[in-house]
């Protein structure tokens, strides 16, 4: 076979493929998945209407719904403003309990040195250094009990946004449902 015999034969060839490709019937997109079952509710076509009409009449129904309610149930929630970061520790000083108790621990044992030695001097030292310790035991208890409550705080904030978003999401949903009813569909 010659060259040009060669390249004539090739080029029939293609030419069959490609009419073969053309000709073959295409595989349908997937269906995109339908308004109602993003929103979690089953829509029933009762007058038997098609996928088509029952498309367009929820695309409807969502534009009206979210009209009504002010809800967009697809765009996402507004993001929580978010507390500034808090300090990791306060200073331990920071509220004065190491202090107070410095004083305290001070004045009791000036006293207790006073009458056991005879030296108010060494037991007030030896008190303040005491109260210094307690006192620093009940800052870090009240630390503590800040950052419980402001972690309590917050769970009961996220909840609250929680339990609004889901409020209105029904709300959204009840108008959905009661523009598509009067249109020939059962929705559940």
């Amino acid at each position: 076979m010659s060259g040009i015999s060669r390249i004539i034969a090739s080029t029939v060839l293609l030419i069959v493929g490609v009419q073969a490709v053309a000709q073959a019937p295409a595989t349908p997109a997937p269906a995109s998945k339908p308004i109602s079952t993003s929103l979690g509710m089953v829509v029933f076509p009762a007058k038997g209407q098609t996928p088509q009409q029952q498309a367009q009449d929820e695309g409807e129904c969502y534009a009206w719904s979210k009209g009504q309610t002010g809800v967009d149930p697809m765009a996402p929630p507004p993001a929580a403003a978010q507390p500034a970061a808090q300090p990791a520790q306060k200073a331990p000083a920071a509220d004065g309990s190491r202090l107070r108790g410095a004083a305290r621990g001070a004045a009791a044992g000036a006293v207790i040195g006073e009458v056991a030695d005879d030296d108010a001097g060494k037991g007030a030292a030896i008190g303040a250094t005491a109260g210094v310790v307690a006192g620093g035991r009940q800052s870090r208890k009240n630390q503590q009990a800040a950052a419980q409550e402001a972690t309590q705080q917050q769970q009961q904030a996220t909840q609250q946004t929680q339990a609004a978003n889901q409020q209105q999401l029904d709300l959204f949903k009840k108008g959905f449902a009661a523009c598509l009813e009067p249109k020939g569909y059962t929705v559940k």
